[in-house]
């Protein structure tokens, strides 16, 4: 187990996928090694169409335009997302990469604090990772939405 898990005494973050990425970056301590991997990671963002750029879909708080949407299948919430900047393109993937294929309560149960653990705070600037942070809560909103629709 990593010192920060250990300190943390969390053994998992929610999700196989975002216990996968919070480990990638955390197996280097170069802060420009995370950074290239989170901009690698803007690459595989499954990109929402622009008629899906509506106020429900945008996330507030960013400086960036960002939205997101998460669609449930089977149960299970499918993300798309949208940003105008690399970066926050970057962090938008990595959340989609990790809540994705999971149940609107799991998404629910996810703790905020797994953002500290990524690392990437001490590489961003504070409007970003507070980007980072408004990006999963508008993940958050929806899933608890989606988990009333269920409930209904």
């Amino acid at each position: 187990m990593d010192p920060i898990k250990a300190n943390s005494l969390i053994d998992t973050y929610g999700s196989k996928s975002l216990d996968n990425l919070i480990a990638r970056l955390q197996s280097t301590s170069n802060l420009k090694r995370r950074y290239e991997y989170v901009l690698w990671l803007a690459k595989s963002l499954p990109i929402l169409s622009k008629e899906l750029h509506v106020d429900t879909t945008k996330v507030k708080g960013c400086i960036s335009e960002v939205y997101v949407l998460g669609e449930l299948v089977n149960g299970k919430i499918q993300w798309k997302g949208y940003s105008d900047a690399l970066i926050t393109k970057g962090l938008l993937a990595f959340l989609i990469k990790g809540l994705n294929d999971l149940t609107p309560i799991e998404v629910l149960s996810i703790n905020e604090n797994f953002i500290e653990m990524t690392g990437l705070s001490k590489s961003l600037t504070p409007s970003r990772a507070n980007g980072f942070l408004n990006i999963f809560l508008k993940m958050k909103a929806q899933s608890k939405n989606l988990a009333l629709h269920i409930a209904s």
